[in-house]
């Protein structure tokens, strides 16, 4: 099993009802660098360092210190702009990877759903960039609300019926660790999930 998200995205203390989906050991462990990656990279943008002493998350802290090849490797894109700005360019593929794993663990977790083909959409864009449109779409797609049931017996049914667990959710928005997780699983619109980490980075 592999928690979905891993640990490595969220803060302690954990939530109580952290999601659990089923993996084999070598998908489990297979991702761990990759989502190190991610989770160091976000808080470096938010913090514009890769310095362990100037980022908040104490579990990125430690990660950069025991790690100096990996804040090396952060490091080494980003650069300033014609504007004096600081720009970080990500590895694509690695944070690819990374939410289309999480992706396909909440239409298994919330709608008993196994996508294994390549998605329609994959992309990934901090809010602070969106216009106004932008992220009143990403906020509340078409399709947003519940307005299919899902599969008989999956959690996302169980739930839109009022029983089942009991999570948080505002919007339609899951949220796992305020201000720092929080996702969405419709199939209003195509089956699609969408994620935010950190309030800085919007992923569909």
């Amino acid at each position: 099993s592999d928690h979905c998200p891993s640990k490595v995205l969220l803060d302690e203390p954990f939530p109580s009802d952290l999601r659990v989906v089923e993996a084999c050991s070598q998908c489990n462990t297979s991702f761990s660098k990759d989502e190190q990656y991610l989770a160091c990279l976000i808080e470096c943008v938010i913090h514009g360092s890769t310095e362990p002493d100037v980022v908040q998350r104490t579990k990125i802290k430690r990660i950069l210190s025991e790690n100096p090849a990996l804040a090396a490797r952060i490091n080494s894109n980003k650069r300033v702009d014609d504007t004096g700005q600081i720009v970080w360019e990500p590895e694509t593929n690695r944070v690819n990877n990374i939410i289309l794993k999480l992706a396909r663990g909440y239409l298994a977790f919330e709608l008993s759903l196994q996508h294994w083909d390549k998605p329609d959409e994959l992309f990934f864009a901090p809010l602070i960039i969106m216009n106004r449109e932008q992220r009143e779409e990403f906020e509340n797609p078409r399709g947003s609300n519940l307005d299919l049931f899902p599969e008989i017996g999956s959690r996302a049914f169980m739930r839109a019926l009022g029983v089942g667990d009991k999570v948080y959710q505002e919007d339609g928005w899951i949220i796992v660790q305020p201000n720092n997780y929080r996702y969405m699983v419709s199939q209003a619109d195509g089956d699609f999930v969408q994620i935010v980490l950190r309030e800085y980075l919007a992923c569909r």
